[in-house]
């Protein structure tokens, strides 16, 4: 009786144990990159602003990301309203954003009342400091998964982020890429097109110049001509134009 006893008491702790240590796998997987967060001050400003305008319908293509989609709007209003004026598009893109605040935004009203016929991504350079490779393709999957979800009919074209630092050995870029070669993965879904358009922004030995972008991070005009021009036979099937 004594025996048993013990044997259940040591296969007890075993379960305990192991029941912890999964519990702090599981812990420990639960990064910042996919726990939605909203910021504050003038970005709820904007956020809210994006929520107006989806509310009032019409919205054919919708552009997702950072600054760098935020810039549309700035350095790339020429190009914009060249490729986009007439295209019912909106531009859901914030400065500063990083996978976690895009997830927080798309849950609360970015996409409310609307099934675009595209959607633009192209996020995660801000994680690139702060994440890994790894993680940051979790959040980029996490967007995906919210635009297949609320919106289903939605096309996605999902770009590869950027390259920034001056040439390849920018340990930044050298996320950006490894975490494009995870999230690329994606392209076998339906709906979605994985486009890497990077080499296009690019000179002789991966060098990035100040005339497409000058902080080496942020387009230019030229550099969001580029971007306009890389996509637009993608982006022409995907409206059905």
């Amino acid at each position: 009786m004594l025996l048993r006893l013990r044997s259940l008491i040591a296969s007890l702790v075993v379960v305990a144990v192991l029941t912890t240590t999964a519990s702090a796998q599981q812990t420990a997987t639960v990064h910042d990159a996919i726990k939605p967060v909203p910021r504050a001050g003038g970005w709820m400003k904007r956020h809210e602003a994006m929520n107006t305008r989806v509310k009032q319908g019409n919205v054919d293509l919708v552009f997702i990301g950072d600054s760098i989609t935020q810039g549309w709007e700035g350095a790339g209003k020429n190009v914009w309203a060249k490729y986009y004026g007439e295209r019912n598009a909106v531009n859901l893109g914030i400065g500063g954003d990083r996978t976690q605040h895009v997830i927080w935004r798309l849950d609360n009203g970015n996409l409310e009342g609307i099934a675009p016929k595209a959607a633009v991504i192209m996020i995660g350079t801000n994680n690139s400091g702060g994440n890994s490779p790894e993680e940051i393709a979790e959040g980029v999957t996490a967007i995906v998964r919210q635009l297949q979800q609320k919106t289903p009919q939605t096309k996605i074209l999902l770009l590869g982020t950027f390259p920034r630092g001056a040439d390849p050995s920018d340990a930044r870029r050298q996320v950006n890429e490894r975490s494009n070669a995870i999230v690329a993965e994606l392209a076998s879904d339906d709906n979605v097109t994985y486009l890497d358009i990077g080499d296009n922004f690019l000179g002789d030995q991966g060098t990035l110049s100040k005339e497409i972008m000058p902080d080496l991070l942020h387009l230019s005009e030229q550099g969001y001509t580029i971007w306009a021009e890389s996509i637009e036979p993608t982006l022409t099937k995907m409206l059905a134009e």
